[in-house]
């Protein structure tokens, strides 16, 4: 079992569906999270609850907005501060606002842009300095098969996630020669509060299209998110790594 003991993690958007899967999964593994979150602090102060697992273990919540460009550097000089180091960087916050382009307002596009490849800037900029100086580090970017291959009526949310592609290539090749990786995880159609509602009819089209014939799992994600951590992926880097069933091929 990989082991995050004495590790310290950031996860944005992390107190629901597959931020907090992978917020779990790294608790579990020992690993020391600061992670932010919007609207609900009931959720996140149960998430800090459920996560501990040891007296020594810390649990962070910051309530923020991950567009805000000097929040997230306050935030994480908070984390620099109270746990010593950063290891690791998740950016998973992230919406969706989908309409044909005809339709979109600016704010549309805007409001997903800020949130969804703004704050993986913000929050990039911010711990690469400390991943520097300490000579390791691992960025993960939660994607999505939508900014690999595009989706007709998601212009901006297709833009934000190629956007990450581009960004942690970039960064992949700047700060490889001090041994910080970055990666990119782009899932598919994932079992989330947001799938749930999905009609029936819907359901079955989008399944007849994934060669494995199901939805994926946000623990199985999580788990991946583990394995480009650790140290058994220390040699990749700049790379996509499609989770989705085959639905991308």
């Amino acid at each position: 079992m990989i082991d995050f003991t004495g590790k310290v993690a950031i996860v944005t958007g992390g107190s629901r569906g597959i931020g907090r899967a992978i917020v779990e999964e790294l608790a579990k593994r020992g690993c020391h999270i600061a992670f932010n979150y919007n609207k609900s602090i009931e959720a996140a102060e149960e998430l800090k609850k459920q996560c501990q697992i040891s007296p020594e273990q810390q649990i962070l919540a910051y309530q923020l907005d991950v567009a805000n460009f000097a929040a997230v550097q306050e935030m994480v000089k908070d984390v620099k501060a109270k746990l010593g180091r950063v290891d690791f960087l998740v950016n998973n916050a992230g919406i969706t606002n989908d309409k044909l382009i005809m339709r979109m307002k600016e704010e549309d596009w805007d409001s997903v842009i800020n949130t969804n490849l703004k704050s993986a800037f913000n929050f990039c900029q911010a711990v690469s300095p400390i991943m520097l100086k300490q000579r390791y580090g691992r960025i993960l970017n939660l994607s999505s098969i939508s900014g690999v291959v595009g989706m007709a009526g998601q212009a901006n949310y297709s833009a934000s996630k190629a956007g990450l592609i581009g960004l942690s290539k970039a960064l992949a090749k700047e700060l490889g020669s001090r041994n910080v990786t970055v990666n990119v995880l782009a899932p598919g159609i994932i079992e989330t509060d947001m799938t749930g509602v999905l009609s029936e009819d819907y359901r079955k089209k989008l399944l007849e299209q994934i060669p494995l014939q199901r939805f994926g799992q946000v623990a199985e994600l999580a788990r991946v998110t583990a394995f480009l951590l650790s140290d058994d992926a220390q040699y990749i880097t700049g790379q996509v790594i499609q989770i989705d069933g085959g639905l991308a091929m």
